[in-house]
This record gives C-alpha cells, structure tokens and sequence, in this order.
C-alpha cells in the first residue's frame, strides 16, 4: 500500500492511497467467495463454486464493487497506520480509481481531521503551585469516624425516631393517588440525617415510632432522571416498622484491635496518615503534571478550528458509549437518566474537548523538538500488560503490531509521557497559595 499526505488548512490533510494488485486480488476473491454462498451453480454446492466462476457469472464490476464495500474499512485502517496520520472525527472517503480487470491497482483518498501544530512558547523550568501532601488531624478523624461507622451495631428502641436513628419501612410512593413504578420498597433501611432520599423526605419521619404509618410528601426535582417524575408532587404512604438506634464502638486501643492488626489507637491513626498521605501524594502529582502542561499550553500558540473540537467531542462521547455499553448499560438509557440528548453532551464536552486536543499538540510538538527517543525495551515493557491478557508476550504482541503499523501508536503514547515528566522534571513547585495570588494579579496579555 502507498500513501501520499498533503496538509490542508484547517488542521485537516487529504490521503491519497494506492491498494497494490496483490491486496485488490485477495480482496476480490474473498467477495467472490462470500457470493458463491448465496449461489447454486450447476455441477457445484451451494456454496462451493470457485471464485472465478462466481466472477464469470456475475461480472467483475459486480465483485469489485462488493470487494470494495467489504475491505474499505480495512484498507482506510491501514492507510491510516502507513501515513502516520493521527485523525480525528469521520473521514470523507472517494475512491477514484477502481479496477476494470483481476491484477489491476485500486486508488482512493480520503480527508480527515488531524491534531493541530503547536508554536511552543516557554515550557522547561515553569513555576507552578503543588499542594502540601500534609493530611490534617481533622481528616485523620473524619476517617477513624468513618470507620467507627462500619463496626456499629443497630438496636431496636422503644422511641420516636431522632436524627442518626435508622428506620426499617415500607412505603408506596403515588401521584394524584396512583402508584408509579419505582415508588415502592418493603424493609428499607433508611438512616434519618444522610439524604438517602430526594427532598425532605427523612426530616418528615422525625418523631415517628415503630408500627406508626405516616403521609410524606415530596416534589421531585425538575431535572430528576426518570422523566415521568421530574417535577412532579408525589404522596409516601410509609409503615414505620422499626426504630433502631446507632451505638458506635468507643475509638480506644480494643476498637482498634477489632477493626485492625494494630494493638493501639494510635498506632491504628498512625495508619490512617500514612496512607492518606500516600493517597494525597498521588493525586498531587496528577495535579501537579495537568498543572504543568496546561502552563506549557498557555505559553504555547494552538489553533483549534471549531469542526475539529465538534470532532473530538463526539469521539468523547463515542467512547463513553462503549464504556457503558460494556458495563451492560444502554447509552439511550444514560441518556434518559441525564435528561439530555446526545448532542447536548457533545455540546457541553466542548470546551474539555477543545483543551485536550491543544494539551495532545504541545506534548507532540515538545517530544518531536526534544527529540524524544523510544527503546525497543520500553515498547515491549508498555504492551506487557495487554500480551498478558492475550497469554503472549510483550515481545510478540509488539512483532504483530508492526505488521499493520499499529506499533506506531504504542511509540507515540510513549513519547508523550515522556515528555509529560520532562515538563513536570523541570518545573519549579511552588506554593498554592502564591500561585492563586500570581493568578488573581496576572491575566493573559499582562
């Protein structure tokens, strides 16, 4: 396959291809192949006629045309790879030349969206404010409430239900005295003070003891996910069948033995810290590298053309799609639940669209000026994970992509991480809080 790039303005660039005699064949025979299931030919199974014979019968141009269909895809796949094109959002695909006769080439071209040029500005040595990692004493304690709260016990109490209390209860939710689906529960656990539940709806069981039946009523919000719902006045009719109180362990050296390997409170806090520290240094760091390159992208000069965001948001959204569709959820459903429409999520994911694709031109346009290299080990290390899951190694798996060029995307997520810690490596921390001041005195043009 050859391939010929020209950069169009707009950050867009046309491919022309060239399909070689020897894949248009291949190609062709398939087609016919997948024809002669649909056929019975005399002296032949169904089925079973060769493809030369299925071409006699239909025509070339008939099997060209579904040679085509089938291997477009890919073929544009592979031009891609070969061209080291890096597109975003749908192409525009024209075939412009197609094969009158078996060992002829095939040609089309194809425009597509590409990641933009970046004018880089000033990004080595950039001071940008990082976080103290120190875990305050009142979160060491929220924590060890937290876990005070696991180890509870719920006791049955012969009283009106306070704020803490749990209620065990069934209700039936109606509007306009008709129930509606989803509106009922039987034996729910319901913990007065945590806004389990929409609006006031725990506030108005205050006071209630156990076989007593109580009318709540509530209005749903305007944006609640199930559309029957929103906004709607709606009537609990709900059976308080049980009071229980709340009694929570003591925090001394016994709850942490319970609840620990450790033999003392303290050394139960000890943990606390540490790992809240651990967990706190992590997120800083994120912090701290998005931090970076956002002051990179800011000194830098990227051009996003508004298409090319619409694009990208709409890959965005492509991929959220097929997270949930995964995880056994229907896009339309979640969509339903959002309460907005496909385009709606497109429309709002533009901003953060826009500013990935202006983070993706700095981080390329800075590996490429410091001519960041990748090793064959460091290509292998990256595809170990993955070749476990496919029982091989990082080596082979790494063979097969180079077969279709896809090894090339495996260098660039590489190349680009690099040059993620070069900037973070180089950058000055300082403290938030003079960052937020220099923020607050300086804006852009200043």
């Amino acid at each position: 396959m050859k391939t010929t790039v020209t950069d169009l303005p707009g950050s867009r660039a046309r491919v022309e291809v060239e399909v070689t005699a020897d894949d248009v064949n291949r190609s062709v025979q398939r087609a016919a192949r997948g024809l002669a299931r649909e056929m019975r030919l005399p002296g032949f199974r169904k089925g079973k006629a060769p493809p030369s014979l299925v071409i006699q019968r239909v025509g070339f141009d008939a099997v060209i045309d579904e040679a085509v269909r089938e291997a477009l895809p890919g073929w544009y796949e592979k031009a891609i790879f070969a061209s080291g094109v890096s597109p975003i959002g749908d192409p525009e695909v024209e075939v412009t030349e197609v094969p009158k006769a078996a060992g002829e080439p095939l040609a089309f071209k194809f425009e597509v969206g590409v990641r933009p040029e970046a004018q880089l500005g000033e990004y080595l040595g950039l001071e940008v404010g990082r976080a103290d990692a120190e875990v305050p004493d009142d979160v060491i304690e929220q924590e060890s409430i937290r876990m005070q709260e696991g180890f509870a016990k719920l006791e049955a109490v012969e009283r009106a239900a306070g704020v803490g209390d749990v209620l065990m209860v069934d209700f039936v939710g109606s509007l306009d005295d008709v129930p509606f689906e989803g509106g009922e529960a039987k034996d729910y656990m319901l913990e007065i003070g945590t806004n389990q539940l929409i609006d006031d709806f725990e506030d108005q069981l205050i006071g209630a003891s156990a076989g007593e039946q109580q009318m709540v009523e509530v209005t749903f919000p305007e944006e609640y996910g199930a559309e029957h719902l929103a906004g709607q006045d709606a009537v609990f009719a709900v059976s308080v069948k049980e009071v229980r109180e709340k009694i929570l362990p003591e925090l001394d050296d016994e709850f942490a033995s319970d609840a620990s390997d450790f033999e003392t409170i303290e050394e139960l806090r000890a943990d606390i810290r540490s790992k809240l520290a651990e967990s706190a240094e992590e997120r800083i760091e994120a912090d701290f590298k998005a931090s970076v390159i956002d002051a990179a992208v800011e000194n830098a000069t990227v051009v996003v053309p508004g298409d090319l965001a619409t694009a990208r948001a709409a890959e965005r959204w492509d991929r959220v799609a097929r997270q949930l569709q995964s995880r056994g959820m229907d896009p339309a459903q979640y969509l339903q639940m959002q309460g907005k429409t496909q385009e709606e999520i497109i429309e709002e994911s533009l901003p953060d669209a826009e500013k990935e694709l202006r983070r993706e031109a700095v981080l390329t346009a800075i590996a490429e000026k410091e001519q960041i290299e990748i090793t064959e080990e460091e290509m292998v290390e990256a595809l170990e994970h993955t070749a476990e899951h496919e029982r091989t190694t990082g080596a082979k798996l790494l063979t097969r992509m180079r077969e279709d060029g896809r090894d090339a995307l495996i260098r660039e997520d590489i190349q680009v991480k690099k040059a993620i810690d070069l900037l973070s490596e180089s950058a000055k921390p300082i403290p938030m809080d003079r960052a937020e001041a220099r923020e607050k005195l300086w804006t852009p043009g200043d």
